[in-house]
């Protein structure tokens, strides 16, 4: 994955070959598959190269199909559906070796005023309280945090609490909570696209993790085969991703081999900025 910021900032730069169709390299890494959080911020730049110039990203809904393949480029083929008044519809579709790996369908809005309201930040510790997820990483199964940062370095992530038994956090209607905060590693532009990447890029690294907390198993752990299948995202307000943000997660439900989180994201000073929802294969063993 990619060693630093500024790594994936370029990944996110693809290479146009045709009208609406685009080539997205690789970074170096050792998984055996195509970091999902990726291919979606990858599918997500695409689609916002053929939006017009005044609107912005205000959802997508993707579903992923099958692994992609870590040592070949992706190609992202756009769909122009729909160029509205005030809204803008395309559809993505990743493809490696010939087959569709990757679904996406993106909605673009053009800025409006309208009614405002929000929920409440959980009252949690600053980031600089809390321990780094590749040290809890190293912790937990052995390995050098020198392989931590050579997948995920581009992110500078700090872990709260979880309500597994023994936890910090704990709420009687809700057996599956973490919370962590979460930024890019370094300075980005202003680019309201990139940071709205950059935050499609990262929300798909601990979603799926919080369906274990009652398990009391990582995500990592081989005792559990794991997948994303699907994944949503609202983008409510503009904000920085090389800032602190606040991911709030629970998963309402686990079943069937499957398990289904929700997210919510925070800016430092208390905006909600984004929510996330996925349902993910979490197999036992």
């Amino acid at each position: 994955m990619p060693g630093s910021i500024a790594e994936l900032v370029d990944l996110l730069d693809l290479e146009p070959i045709e009208v609406d169709l685009y080539r997205g390299r690789q970074p170096k890494t050792h998984l055996q598959r195509v970091f999902g959080g990726q291919v979606a911020a990858q599918a997500l730049a695409a689609a916002s190269r053929t939006a017009p110039d005044d609107r912005w990203v205000h959802s997508l809904h993707a579903y992923f199909l099958r692994p992609g393949d870590p040592n070949g480029p992706i190609i992202y083929d756009v769909e122009r559906i729909r160029d509205g008044g005030s809204f803008t519809t395309r559809r993505t579709v990743a493809r490696q070796h010939g087959r569709p790996i990757f679904y996406m369908t993106a909605s673009f809005h053009l800025d409006e005023e309208g009614f405002d309201h929000q929920d409440r930040m959980p009252d949690v510790p600053p980031p600089e309280d809390c321990p780094t997820l590749g040290d809890l990483y190293a912790a937990s199964t052995g390995e050098s945090m020198e392989k931590w940062q050579q997948e995920w370095a581009a992110l500078d992530v700090r872990y709260v609490g979880d309500s597994r038994p023994g936890g910090v956090l704990s709420a009687e209607d809700h057996p599956a909570i973490a919370r962590l905060w979460i930024r890019a590693s370094g300075e980005l532009s202003d680019d309201r696209e990139l940071n709205t990447c950059v935050l499609a890029y990262a929300s798909d690294l601990t979603l799926l993790g919080v369906a274990l907390v009652p398990q009391g198993i990582p995500i990592s752990s081989e005792r559990v085969q794991t997948a994303s299948l699907d994944h949503a995202m609202w983008f409510h307000r503009p904000f920085r991703a090389d800032r602190w943000m606040l991911y709030d997660q629970t998963a309402p439900s686990a079943s069937g081999a499957r398990g289904f989180a929700f997210g919510r994201v925070f800016s430092q000073d208390g905006r909600l900025v984004a929510s996330v929802v996925q349902e993910g294969l979490i197999r036992p063993r």
